[in-house]
């Protein structure tokens, strides 16, 4: 019994692994050998089962061939070898030899091949339609992304991505609507240009994530306080605001209030507390016959007059001093091709010894024979090339020409030339090079040469300029301060700079054209009167500008001023009309 019952175990376990053998292969199976043969044995006793049991349950034979399917035997190989090894071994390894045993044989492996196709089939059903699904899925969520993706193109292509606000190309779209389309009622339009103010120094020292906290936290006031018109975000620290179908200037000053007081109000961010100001531009004007471009050039030229004033302002567009400034915009960017073009000229002032009435020197003074305008004085485009810093290549001009003409003065003891020199020329490191080469070009001895510089340069905290000056002193070159009294004023600094001269504001002379008895004329007599001994104790001379009258020029004479410049004296000229005996 024992080793009968121990062969007939061992059948199913012979033919498991002959199957076994014969499907492997035939398809990817997810599944070691050994738990293969496991699964056929258990479907092996199944089918063993189903032939010897009454009556004959024909079911079997499907839910077997429905486990091969759903254990990956799943190809037309894998099914032919499985029907084939059951019918040529099973009966036989089994022991299965009834009479009807090959009926039933017959019968299952019919039933076997059903299931199997049969789930073969839902199998496929079930991947298609599970493929559809993800296929539809996948369509939905793409076509989802791209409607994102478009979207995001769209808070991109017309909002700030930092403060969320309208950017530039919507604010310039819905401007020019404004101005184009007569049917939104509006007769006239107003745009407040707004930049905050010293935003850079929020940058460099608490670092550019605070800097973006803070325009964030500037948009979200400036929405609350103006929800009504459209803010937007230019870019940088700057924002403009539309306001549309004004009544007058008065409505868009209102908004421009507004927005001012919004971005006043202390802000926490990133842990400061952070109080800022800002400037705003003002325009505003009827819609007939304006561009989006004329308003926004108007505007920004407007925010610049309220950064000019001192910012934490606003200011309103002046049609007029915008022609002014644009004409001197014009002039500063012709001197470099006027001073090519041999436009500019020197003039000449001769400084009169009060004494014995000598020549002692001559003051070049600048003009430009501009070809539309005429003649231009100094103060016409001077200031304009000391912004722009063109006055180091005007100043440089001046020098070399009138160092140039002085040395061509004939005479025993001929006048030294004066010769202005502006702050951006006595801030360059090579000033002291210039000036020697262009003594050594034109030949005039140094001591012929006076150079002038304001009060506040000399006493300014800034050491190279003075040390330049003392070189240029130590090599024989006059130093004079022009226009003394005007600024500092600090005498007792006087002793420690490399100045020869004192030349005194024509403010102080100017006080002397009233009788002598009149109270004010004698306070500024006494004024001269004690800057002139002032200075000759520290063995400086003293020249008085501005002197237009005889009167003038003896009470300075009394007080011991040692020489006057003025139209008393002579008014600018060429050097061949100021000094005809010289030259």
């Amino acid at each position: 019994m024992g080793s009968s019952a121990t062969a007939t175990r061992s059948c199913p376990d012979s033919f498991a692994r002959a199957w076994a053998k014969a499907v492997s292969g035939t398809s990817y199976l997810p599944m070691t050998q050994a738990q293969l043969e496991a699964l056929l044995q258990r479907l092996t006793e199944r089918l063993a089962v189903a032939i010897r049991t009454e009556p004959f349950d024909l079911r079997v034979g499907q839910q077997v061939g429905a486990e091969l399917v759903q254990a990956h035997i799943a190809s037309a190989e894998g099914l032919g070898r499985t029907i084939e090894v059951i019918q040529l071994r099973l009966v036989r390894d089994l022991g299965l030899l009834d009479g009807d045993v090959e009926d039933r044989m017959a019968r299952l492996l019919a039933t076997v091949a059903t299931g199997y196709a049969r789930a073969l089939r839902d199998r496929t059903l079930d991947e298609q339609e599970s493929i559809l699904r993800a296929a539809m899925v996948a369509r939905a969520q793409a076509e989802r992304a791209l409607r994102d993706s478009e979207a995001r193109f769209r808070h991109q292509a017309t909002h700030d991505p930092l403060t969320d606000l309208p950017n530039r190309t919507l604010f310039t779209e819905r401007l020019t609507a404004a101005l184009d389309d007569p049917g939104r009622g509006a007769d006239r339009i107003g745009v407040c240009f707004l930049d905050l103010d010293r935003f850079k120094v929020v940058n460099d020292t608490l670092g550019h994530q605070v800097g973006d906290s803070l325009l964030v936290s500037v948009a979200q006031r400036l929405r609350r306080a103006l929800g009504e018109h459209l803010v937007a975000r230019l870019g940088g620290d700057e924002f403009v605001i539309l306001v549309e179908r004004t009544g007058c200037t008065e409505d868009a000053v209102k908004v421009a209030e507004a927005a001012l007081a919004a971005v006043s109000e202390p802000a926490l961010v990133e842990g400061h507390e952070l109080t800022v100001s800002a400037s705003i531009g003002i325009v505003e004007r009827p819609v007939a016959g304006t561009t989006p471009v004329e308003l926004m050039r108007a505007a920004d030229s407007t925010l610049h007059w309220a950064k000019a004033a001192g910012g934490a302002r606003w200011s309103i567009f002046d049609a007029d001093r915008n022609r002014r400034e644009l004409a001197r915009y014009a002039l500063s960017a012709a001197i470099p091709a006027a001073l090519d073009r041999g436009e500019f000229y020197l003039d000449y002032q001769p400084l009169t010894s009060l004494r014995d009435g000598r020549v002692l020197g001559m003051e070049a003074l600048v003009r430009w024979r501009h070809p539309e305008l005429g003649v231009l004085r100094p103060d016409s485009f001077i200031g304009l090339a000391e912004e722009t810093g063109l006055i180091v290549r005007l100043g440089g001009w001046v020098l070399a020409e009138a160092c140039r003409e002085a040395r061509t003065w004939a005479g025993d003891d001929p006048p030294f030339v004066s010769v202005n020199l502006a702050v951006r020329q006595l801030h360059r490191p090579g000033l002291v090079q210039e000036v020697q080469g262009v003594l050594g070009r034109t030949g005039l001895p140094p001591e012929r040469l006076q150079l002038e510089v304001t009060e506040s340069t000399m006493m300014s905290t800034v050491a190279e300029p003075v040390r330049a000056l003392r070189v240029l002193k130590e090599l024989g070159c006059r130093i004079a301060i022009d226009d003394f009294g005007t600024g500092y004023c600090n005498l007792a600094y006087l002793r420690d700079l490399p100045v020869t001269e004192l030349k005194v504001a024509g403010e102080f002379v100017a006080g002397l054209r009233a009788p002598a008895a009149d109270p004010g004329s004698r306070t500024d007599e006494r004024i001269l009167a004690s800057l002139v001994s002032l200075a000759h104790a520290l063995d400086l001379t003293v020249t008085a500008e501005g002197v237009e009258t005889a009167e003038q020029a003896d009470r300075l004479r009394a007080i011991g001023c040692d020489a006057g410049q003025g139209w008393h004296f002579g008014r600018p000229a060429p050097a061949h009309a100021a000094l005809p005996a010289l030259a």
